[in-house]
């Protein structure tokens, strides 16, 4: 059993940085990846990125590539996803995912966090 809790969500300014933390706890083997996903208002739950726990490589959708990063730190259990130039379009609830060996696909993932807003205005 794993558990996942997000925080660092907030309003910010378009142009602006955030950073959301992704706190896990539990049994993490060592295939396990975090994924980051969203959903905005009125839109379906989109992928964002993730990582991958044993090794540190990162996966990025098109629509943040260059602009967020995901990173680990495995002392602490871990992962942040760093937010910089952010636009409305980036409005949504964020949500940090596991699953072993998991891809850009929600449903391939077993354990969800509970989410946190981030709300970007113009």
């Amino acid at each position: 059993q794993v558990q996942l809790v997000e925080s660092g969500g907030g309003l910010v300014q378009a142009g602006g940085s955030l950073r959301l933390s992704c706190a896990a706890s539990g049994r993490i083997f060592s295939d396990y990846v975090i994924g980051w996903f969203r959903q905005g208002p009125g839109k379906e739950r989109e992928f964002v990125g993730l990582i991958r726990w044993s090794i540190g490589m990162t996966i990025y959708a098109d629509a943040v590539k260059g602009r967020f990063t995901i990173s680990r730190d495995n002392a602490k259990n871990t992962v942040s996803l760093q937010m910089n130039s952010l636009n409305p379009e980036d409005t949504a609830v964020y949500y940090c995912a596991a699953g072993r060996g998991a891809g850009p696909i929600g449903n391939e993932y077993d354990y969800w966090g509970q989410g946190t807003l981030v709300t970007v205005s113009s």
